[in-house]
């Protein structure tokens, strides 16, 4: 197993090096870098023909000392070995147009991220494993046939309409008031008491969650389902049948175990996925600034530290990740031997 983790520790860097690499050199051909953003900003904020002549006014020393600012005075080379040497020491840079460091921006927005990516996870997963032992049970019952044509249909609504859906209803578009749809707590929220606080932020939580629970939670449903399916077909199964020992200490003593590798395994990648992917839309719908919304705000600002320091937390917590998975099977699968890998 040693050998193993040692290679794959390895790997990590060549692979971590190729995506910073050729992201970093893509963004080298992208037009309109900081320093054009800065300038159309200004023109923008200048308005009208003053626009053009704020555009015209910046001479070639302030673009110059601009340049010299934000480090487009080196070679490219020498500000990739720059980004790097950072990197390494986990220092992710400064934003160019915040002002800010990229680990504070980070923090700033990890409460949201966290909140929708923690219970979306938790919520989906807890409906999800229950709801596919009892589809794979009663596989072939109107329970299922009910069951698997709400799942999809979920599955089927995105997100986002859903959410315009719910803002219609519940948010005081057009019908009832219920819901906020701003932020993740009120304006008296440290005014209020414990359960008080719990309330009003689960409150806000409410239609952002439920846009993220539905159309998540049936890839899980139907995994566990067909997963356990495919167990209770199994000729142990029916050994232990015949042995006479009851459903429920044939389904949780000898089904569930097996059944439940791929779900395992796979705990740390959704669980991190729910955190840093499809919570874009969402997070824009509901006004909740959060990591995906910094992510793509900086990827069209052409904010460069924020899109690569961002960019290298996710892609080594992603390696990070998926090599947790593998070593699950080893803790649910003992049978699993890394040490034969690649002989």
């Amino acid at each position: 197993m040693l050998p193993y983790l040692l290679k794959r520790l390895g790997l990590m860097i060549p692979t971590l090096l190729g995506v910073l690499t050729i992201t970093f050199i893509v963004m080298q051909f992208v037009p309109g870098g900081p320093i054009e953003q800065l300038m159309a900003e200004a023109r923008a904020g200048a308005g009208g023909d003053s626009a053009y002549k704020a555009g015209r006014d910046l001479n070639a020393d302030q673009i110059a000392e601009l340049k010299k600012l934000y480090g487009f005075d080196k070679p490219a080379h020498v500000r990739y070995v720059e980004m790097l040497a950072g990197f390494v020491q986990f220092d992710l840079g400064t934003s160019f147009l915040q002002n800010k460091g990229v680990w504070e921006l980070i923090k700033e927005k990890l409460p949201v991220s966290i909140s929708l990516g923690l219970w979306t996870f938790l919520i989906s997963y807890l409906i999800s494993i229950p709801l596919g032992v009892a589809k794979a049970v009663r596989e072939g019952s109107r329970f299922d046939i009910a069951t698997s044509f709400l799942v999809l249909l979920g599955y089927a609504i995105p997100g986002f309409v859903l959410g315009i859906l719910l803002i219609v209803l519940f948010a005081g578009g057009s019908f009832y008031e219920v819901f906020p749809l701003r932020g993740l707590t009120s304006d008296n929220w440290a005014e209020l008491s414990a359960w008080g606080k719990v309330k009003d932020y689960f409150w806000h939580l409410a239609m952002p969650l439920t846009c993220l629970v539905i159309t998540s939670f049936a890839t899980v449903t139907l995994l566990t389902k067909n997963t356990f399916v495919e167990e209770i077909r199994k000729q142990y199964v029916l050994v232990a049948r015949a042995k006479g020992l009851s459903q429920n200490r044939v389904l949780y003593k000898h089904i569930f175990r097996n059944a439940l590798i791929p779900l395992v395994t796979g705990f740390p990648a959704a669980f991190i996925g729910a955190f840093f992917t499809g919570a874009l839309l969402i997070e824009t719908l509901f006004s909740l600034d959060g990591l995906g919304l910094l992510s793509y705000e900086s990827v069209v600002r052409r904010d460069y530290p924020v899109v690569l320091g961002t960019l290298y937390l996710f892609t080594l917590i992603g390696l990070v990740v998926k090599l947790v998975s593998d070593l699950l099977y080893l803790v649910v699968d003992p049978r699993v031997q890394f040490g034969s890998v690649g002989k």
